[in-house]
């Protein structure tokens, strides 16, 4: 893997110049960054050579082919039992070293398709190389496409299985949101979601569900990292505060979510996912696509300012 920063990035805009967005093929696809009326809306993380390299996650990244946490290097799904690889350069471990986020991005190098640039940009990336097989054995291929609106991005993901196996469905995106002009403390949040996936003490789900007490909140110092489901329709989950508001639409193949939001950082996630987190254990959600057939998923992200 070569150094991040050196990779290419591509930029859309909208046809009223308000939205501008930057994307990496070398990097996932990553959306590394985000305007609107010239003001960034992304978090920046640690930088995108340690998103390449680490999979330390920032921007608008793709979590493929799990989102979130496995309960441990090993899965059984679509009737295949998975051993896992060592970590090491494959994919990356959260503090109880349990594989988190799917595939390191320097291994998905994705191929642009024409035409990209103007104001939306498509890919396309084969699952099928020795070491993403070692991670997950299913030959599929993902095509990307993202297009800026006026004050919106859509990235639209869609899965089709090429071989002769059927494929889990597991993936999601975290976009680290933030507010321009305006600290955490007053941010106002609104969920798109009735119900609460009761998590074990290593953060996977167990199975049990509670209904959501407060769906419209200040963020002020809490702390979240927590899967959601119950949907509401259409699902929007929002953040406001001073001019700006932000809003993230699931508009299909998204049954669940997850917010991040820890305390002493300036971002929140409102993360879409195809499924439940470690669903290629539990089954909790799990979309099973046969060969020959796919299944896709869209989200936006909207930006609105002076909304008030």
């Amino acid at each position: 893997m070569g150094g991040g920063e050196d990779l290419e990035r591509i930029a859309i805009r909208s046809e009223d110049g308000e939205l501008e967005a930057e994307f990496v093929p070398g990097a996932n696809m990553l959306c590394c960054s985000l305007r609107h009326r010239g003001a960034e809306l992304l978090h920046a993380g640690h930088g995108l050579d340690a998103y390449e390299r680490h999979g330390k996650t920032m921007g608008i990244p793709l979590l493929h082919p799990w989102a979130n946490r496995l309960t441990g290097p090993r899965y059984a799904a679509a009737g295949k039992q998975v051993q896992l690889p060592a970590a090491g350069g494959r994919y990356a471990t959260d503090p109880n070293g349990l594989p988190i986020h799917g595939a390191l991005p320097g291994l998905m190098r994705w191929q642009p398709e024409a035409p990209s640039g103007g104001d939306r940009i498509r890919a396309r990336l084969e699952w099928s190389s020795p070491p993403l097989l070692e991670l997950f054995p299913f030959a599929h291929e993902l095509a990307f496409e993202a297009h800026a609106g006026s004050s919106r991005l859509t990235i639209e993901t869609t899965l089709r299985a090429t071989g002769t196996d059927a494929v889990p469905v597991s993936f999601g995106y975290h976009p680290y949101l933030v507010v321009p002009g305006a600290h955490r403390q007053d941010w106002r949040v609104g969920l798109g979601a009735e119900r609460r996936l009761i998590l074990d003490e290593h953060m996977i789900p167990t199975g049990a569900r509670e209904p959501i007490a407060q769906r419209e909140f200040t963020l002020g110092d809490q702390s979240w990292d927590d899967g959601l489901d119950g949907l509401t329709s259409p699902p929007e989950f929002s953040v406001w505060g001073g001019d700006h508001r932000l809003a993230v639409t699931f508009d299909e193949g998204y049954a669940f979510a997850q917010v991040f939001a820890p305390p002493g950082q300036d971002f929140i996630c409102f993360e879409p996912m195809t499924a439940a987190t470690d669903a290629l254990n539990s089954g909790d959600g799990l979309i099973v696509v046969a060969p020959g057939a796919e299944h896709g998923a869209a989200f936006t992200v909207t930006a609105s300012s002076r909304w008030i």
